[in-house]
């Protein structure tokens, strides 16, 4: 099968999990920058890696922008953030909704990686971002569980890429 892994990466992660993807099928791992939809149809299979902020993958539109000329390949995204894998079923529903019309989801298998959040390494609006978020959820009364997850997020700090993650992937790429 002819196959792309696509990303578009901020801080590393989705491109750190693009190249181990990339590895394991035997094909090529490119910046989402420097390529067309137009290239993509030549492919069989696409898979397409963004980071998650505030639940919308990074650079999805070349995706769902493009879905009608690709909706008959194999497609596959794959999003990074720093959800702890107990909080991802519900997360992840949240993804799915955010990022993909009913009719794209029966098409595009999604898979959801942990990645990094190094604070030093934030641009200044991730950082202020970050800092309002947990201030607005800190001050809440009676915060939710996913308000409470919010704050805790907020002061997560390290890479939790797991390269092993990616199996469930690679086995349904090449199944």
């Amino acid at each position: 099968m002819n196959t792309i892994v696509v990303f578009k990466s901020r801080y590393g992660s989705s491109k750190q999990y693009a190249e181990w993807i990339a590895e394991d099928l035997g094909c090529e791992a490119v910046d989402a920058k420097g390529i067309k939809a137009a290239e993509l149809e030549k492919y069989d299979c696409i898979i397409y890696g963004g980071g998650l902020y505030a639940e919308m993958i990074g650079g999805i539109s070349l995706i769902t922008k493009n879905f009608e000329k690709l909706k008959d390949k194999k497609l596959v995204v794959f999003s990074t953030g720093i959800t702890p894998l107990k909080y991802r079923e519900y997360y992840d529903k949240m993804v799915l909704e955010k990022n993909f019309k009913p009719h794209m989801r029966e098409k595009i298998k999604v898979y959801n990686f942990l990645g990094k959040m190094i604070l030093d390494e934030l641009t200044p609006v991730h950082r202020g971002a970050i800092k309002t978020l947990k201030k607005i959820m800190s001050s809440k009364e009676n915060p939710t569980d996913m308000e409470k997850l919010l704050v805790e997020l907020c002061d997560a700090d390290g890479d939790f890429s797991d390269r092993s993650s990616i199996g469930e992937l690679v086995a349904y790429v090449r199944g």
